[in-house]
């Protein structure tokens, strides 16, 4: 049970991390380069979670029984 409360966190961290670095591609039409673009997201707390979803989901989807 605990396993599949982590992969949904994990899931939710991860969705919540790609939505908000696909609405901060916004600022590219304006000009912002992708370099600047890459700085920016890397000094904002909540593009964090993307990873971090991502590892909660990979650990949990490794330590997940299988009973093949």
């Amino acid at each position: 049970m605990v396993l599949i409360f982590l992969f949904l966190v994990g899931f939710g961290l991860t969705v919540s991390g790609g939505v908000t670095i696909i609405a901060y591609m916004n600022f590219l039409p304006v000009g912002v380069s992708w370099l600047d673009y890459l700085i920016f997201i890397a000094g904002r707390p909540e593009c964090y979670f993307f990873p971090v979803g991502i590892i909660l989901m990979a650990i949990t989807l490794f330590r997940y029984p299988n009973n093949l």
